[in-house]
């Protein structure tokens, strides 16, 4: 497994484009109702935007997308939009996985998937396996996933596999048992909808990640929606501890920083 480091142990490469977009799909139910619509329509209109949003991915070529799916807390929501949801997705394992596979995207799912039934957890791990060998994009879906369980579990399974150690294990000790461990931290975080938190989603690794947040509804995001998202990104000071100084001696300070710093120092 690759060893991509942490954003609180050592400052990682930075580039124009992020190398790893995570987003929050959120907004699904308020465009259903806005258009006199059941939630389920939401649901299932937002699987069509993020087909449009991995093909935009790939033509900006962002390396890893993640997206939140279905949270450890949606159980809680009524049976029939959860049983809805649980079928979207088998629906869309069983339609998507090829042409993922036919344009070298490699899928991955993270969560606690034991609580899905058998069907599902079997298209999961064949559609994982027929896609591992990709590398154009990784795509990642957590599902049933939230970000005090992956600390957890990957706690427990640390704690189980070397307990000898119980007292003195470091970052990177605990880094290869999150379930992300396949992945750099994400450089740009993105909820749709209007909400501005990140709802237990990815705690651990987006320690250091650029947040945006944008009133559109998941099902209204498009190419343009993304776009502002990485100029927002592209004027941003990732600074992992250092100062702005410290930046504009290495050259790292974005264009729109430094000629704010040099009307300020006029």
């Amino acid at each position: 497994m690759a060893d991509f480091g942490s954003s609180t142990l050592r400052v990682p490469d930075v580039s124009g484009v992020p190398r790893h977009l995570a987003i929050i799909m959120d907004g699904n139910g308020r465009w259903a109702r806005k258009r006199f619509l059941p939630r389920v329509a939401g649901h299932k209109r937002g699987v069509d935007t993020l087909r449009r949003v991995i093909r935009a991915c790939m033509e900006r070529g962002i390396e890893y997308l993640t997206v939140f799916a279905f949270s450890s807390e949606n159980w809680r929501r009524p049976p029939e939009e959860v049983s809805f949801l649980m079928n979207l997705f088998v629906a869309a394992l069983n339609d998507e996985v090829a042409r993922l596979h036919e344009n070298g995207i490699r899928l991955k799912v993270v969560g606690d998937l034991d609580r899905f039934e058998p069907r599902l957890r079997e298209l999961i791990a064949a559609g994982e396996r027929q896609t591992a060998g990709n590398r154009r994009l990784t795509l990642t879906i957590a599902a049933n996933y939230g970000g005090r369980w992956d600390i957890l579990q990957a706690a427990n399974r640390l704690g189980q596999e070397h307990p000898e150690r119980c007292g003195r294990w470091t970052e990177a000790d605990l880094a290869p048992y999150l379930v992300m461990a396949h992945a750099p931290e994400p450089d740009l975080f993105i909820r749709t909808g209007g909400e501005e938190r990140i709802s237990n989603f990815m705690i651990w690794q987006l320690a250091y990640s650029e947040l945006y947040f944008t009133d559109k509804l998941w099902p209204d995001f498009d190419a343009r929606t993304l776009d502002a998202a990485i100029a927002s990104y592209h004027k941003r000071e990732r600074r992992f501890g250092r100062t702005s100084e410290q930046l504009r001696t290495t050259g790292e300070a974005p264009a729109a920083v430094e000629a704010s710093s040099s009307l300020q120092n006029a």
